[in-house]
């Protein structure tokens, strides 16, 4: 077996803002490589248990084997995160004390050449997570029409040359379709102008990710089931790895914690809003230098924790 799949980020801190009953239920909704969840599995009591999911049937298979002494304080499921209602009930539990949701790309899925979530790799254009559904990178990039082409790139990519790439893509599949990580790389930096310290690919490789996993579609309404999954004093922690992803994980914590909607000059409030949450980190805990050094994938992570009232 591998040493290392992937390398845990702010595995400390997770497990310190998580684990808060020993004998509770856990539910870590990104296996991955098993890092953190076997850190949970860890500082849990013989009375303890760990759901864990993820929709990679390779990252599952390496944690099978990772976790295999924990195998009686662990259930293993594939699938989206977006049916963690699901899983859980599959598991035996209609509530638990905490839930853990690691999100992005694992460091092993983009070493991967043959995954085409990279452009340091030439490989055919998939970027799926789970290789069962039928949307691609492939099919993003050569049957988007134009105008939908760059409302992912500036949405999902923050992308300021999105029209720029896209129409430069509309141009090349004219010839022939692209086919390759490299191809699209190519036609990327037609697109892009002027010099980055950073490769001119690295937003629009994401951008196209995230449309083909529909990443921040799943995350919002994951939230919402996990905090409806909490036990009373339950924890959700999360960790994101760009600035999309963290807006949507600190307005959604706000609004759970204080949604109410009466205008600011209302002496008391009328609309009904009762808070969800305790918000645990009003800043995000960020890695350490020293994380960063040895993890240098580390550098862009934060994590978020609430509190189920």
């Amino acid at each position: 077996m591998e040493k290392e799949y992937h390398i845990p980020v702010l595995y400390k801190e997770v497990i310190d803002n998580l684990v808060i009953n020993k004998n509770g239920v856990f539910v870590d909704c990104t296996l991955g490589g098993g890092g953190h969840s076997e850190g949970i599995l860890k500082n849990l009591s013989e009375k303890g248990h760990l759901i864990a999911m993820d929709q990679d049937e390779e990252a599952i298979k390496f944690s099978k084997e990772r976790l295999e002494k924990f195998k009686d304080k662990i259930s293993i499921y594939r699938d989206n995160f977006s049916n963690i209602d699901t899983v859980v009930y599959m598991a035996g539990y209609d509530k638990v004390d905490g839930i853990l949701m690691d999100i992005g790309v694992s460091s092993k899925q983009l070493d991967d050449g043959e995954r085409g979530f990279s452009y340091r790799y030439n490989a055919k254009l998939d970027m799926r997570m789970d290789k069962r559904q039928e949307l691609t990178a492939y099919k993003v990039v050569n049957e988007y029409p134009e105008e939908k082409l760059v409302e992912i790139l500036y949405k999902y990519g923050e992308e300021r040359f999105a029209k720029r790439i896209a129409h430069f893509i509309i141009e090349k599949r004219k010839e022939k379709p692209i086919e390759t990580t490299f191809e699209l790389s190519e036609v990327i930096k037609r697109g892009v102008k002027g010099k980055s310290k950073k490769h001119p690919s690295r937003k629009t490789f994401q951008a196209i990710r995230i449309e083909v996993n529909k990443e921040l579609e799943v995350l919002e309404k994951t939230i919402d089931k996990s905090i409806d999954l909490l036990k009373k004093g339950g924890r959700l922690a999360i960790i994101t790895f760009h600035s999309l992803e963290d807006r949507i994980v600190k307005e959604k914590f706000r609004n759970l914690e204080n949604g109410c909607t009466c205008p600011p000059d209302f002496p008391i409030c009328v609309c009904g809003f009762e808070p969800k949450v305790k918000v645990i980190t009003r800043k995000p805990i960020i890695p350490n230098e020293n994380e960063v050094e040895e993890n240098f994938r580390a550098h862009s992570s934060k994590l978020r924790v609430v509190e189920r009232v």
